[in-house]
């Protein structure tokens, strides 16, 4: 259960450093002149919501409770993988990629599909960029929490 825990937390904060590296550098931009922000195709429904409609969401004012937020499911993903690895080949690799695949598929490609691309009728050229952002990030997380839970204890 501990090295789940350690597992998740590692993950959660490569998820976080991931995003900003990703959405806060280039999509949204450190003074929100992001490309996703500021690119003439993109919908003003979208861009509404992340700079004039109040409240703002939180990861723009607040952001601790959604960094918070996001550790506590990178334990619940090490918990997961805990529970389903020993189905997968063995080795770092097969299962760090299986995991990233499925935190990219059942979060990061629903969420896409749900609210950018039906909610906000965001292009499907942005939700591409939005989705290799979402590729990445499901690696790094993926990676370091399939690289502690393969790891042999000391």
């Amino acid at each position: 259960m501990k090295k789940a825990i350690i597992a998740g937390l590692a993950g959660g904060m490569a998820m976080n450093i991931a995003m900003l590296l990703t959405f806060r550098t280039l999509g949204f931009g450190w003074d929100g002149r992001g490309i996703l922000l500021t690119s003439s195709m993109q919908s003003e429904k979208l861009v509404a919501v992340w700079t004039k409609i109040e409240p703002l969401p939180l990861v723009v004012n607040t952001p601790l409770p959604i960094i918070l937020g996001l550790m506590l499911f990178g334990i619940g993903h090490a918990f997961i993988y805990r529970s389903v690895a020993g189905a997968w080949p063995a080795g770092f690799m097969p299962r760090a990629m299986r995991m990233s695949g499925l935190i990219f598929f059942m979060t990061y490609l629903f969420w896409e599909f749900f609210t950018p691309f039906n909610q906000f009728g965001e292009p499907l050229q942005l939700i591409a960029l939005e989705l290799s952002f979402w590729a990445l990030i499901a690696v790094a997380e993926g990676a370091v929490i399939a690289w502690l839970m393969e790891r042999r204890a000391a």
